[in-house]
C-alpha cells in the first residue's frame, strides 16, 4: 500500500514527538511505499519574529512578500527539512530531503494577489517519489512549489499533501496534528465521516479555520482518487502503527 503523510503543527516543534514520530513512520516504511510532506508554520512565525518581520495572515495563509518567500525556502526547505532527514536517519530510515521544487515535484499559480507568493498547486510529477521508494528511500516533502518560469510558491501544507497524494497514487492520506479528530455539532469527535457529512460541517459553520481548511483537503485528496483520510493526534504513542491497523483513534473521512 502507498501511503502520503502529512506531519505539522507542534509536532514538528518539540523534538520528542518529532523523533517518536520518526521512528514510527520509519517502522512503516520497511512494509509500506511512504512519502511524507510537512509545514513548519511555527518554525516561519520565529524566524520572521527574530527579524523583526511581522507575520500578516489572510484567511489563514501567510502573505508572502518577496523577502518571506526567502525565509520560507530557508525555513521550509532548509532547517525544518533537514531536521526532519536527520530525524528519520537516526530511526534507522533512509530519507531524501525534496520540495516541490525538486524534478517539478508540484507547480503552482497564484493563488490571490492579495497574499502575494502563495500557490496553489495546479500539476504534480511524482516519478521522482517513484524511483525512490522503488529503491527503498522515504522522500520528505517541504511545502514549498514552483512553476516553469521559474518562481517559487509557498503552498498550504495540506493542499501540498493532497497534490503529492494524487499523483503518488497514493491510497491513504494521513494528517497527523494537534487535535483528535474532526468534531461534530455536540462536539463529539466522529471516528468515521462520509464527505457529504463533511461537507454539512463546513456549510453550518461547525468546521472552521484550519479544521475547514484540512477537510477541504480531504474532500479534494477522495475526489482524486484516494481511498480513505484520515485526521489524527499525532502526539498520540504508537499512532501511525494504530492508524495502518485499522484503529478508531481520529476520524476516518470516507467517499
Amino acid at each position: 500500500m502507498r501511503l502520503l503523510i502529512k506531519l505539522g503543527g507542534t509536532l514538528l516543534d518539540e523534538p520528542a514527538s518529532l523523533h517518536r514520530l520518526a521512528g514510527e513512520i520509519a517502522a512503516a516504511s520497511a512494509g509500506e511505499e511512504i512519502a511524507v510532506v510537512h509545514g513548519g508554520g511555527k518554525q516561519m512565525t520565529r524566524f520572521l519574529a527574530e527579524r523583526g518581520v511581522e507575520s500578516r495572515f489572510i484567511n489563514g495563509l501567510r502573505v508572502t512578500t518577496p523577502e518571506i518567500i526567502d525565509a520560507v525556502v530557508k525555513v521550509f526547505s532548509g532547517s525544518v527539512n533537514a531536521s526532519l532527514v536527520t530525524a528519520f536517519r537516526a530511526a534507522g530510515a533512509r530519507p531524501v530531503g525534496l520540495s516541490g521544487l525538486d524534478a517539478g515535484l508540484v507547480d503552482a499559480e497564484p493563488l490571490n494577489p492579495e497574499l502575494g507568493l502563495v500557490g496553489r498547486p495546479v500539476a504534480s510529477d511524482a516519478r521522482i517519489l517513484e524511483l525512490l521508494v522503488r529503491e527503498h528511500y522515504l522522500p520528505v516533502i517541504a511545502c514549498v512549489a514552483g512553476d516553469a518560469q521559474g518562481r517559487i510558491f509557498n503552498v498550504n501544507a495540506d493542499q501540498m499533501a493532497v497534490a503529492c497524494a494524487k499523483s503518488f497514487r497514493a491510497g491513504k492520506l494521513l494528517f497527523l496534528t494537534d487535535v483528535e479528530g474532526v468534531r461534530d455539532g455536540q462536539g463529539s469527535t466522529r471516528a468515521v465521516l462520509r464527505a457529504e457529512e463533511a461537507v454539512e460541517l463546513i456549510q453550518r459553520g461547525v468546521a472552521t479555520g484550519g479544521m475547514q481548511a484540512k477537510l477541504d483537503a480531504a474532500l479534494t485528496a477522495l475526489k482524486t482518487g484516494v481511498t480513505e483520510v484520515l485526521i489524527a493526534p499525532g502526539a498520540t504513542p504508537g499512532v501511525v502503527d494504530l492508524l495502518l491497523s485499522g484503529s478508531s483513534l481520529g476520524t476516518r473521512l470516507v467517499p
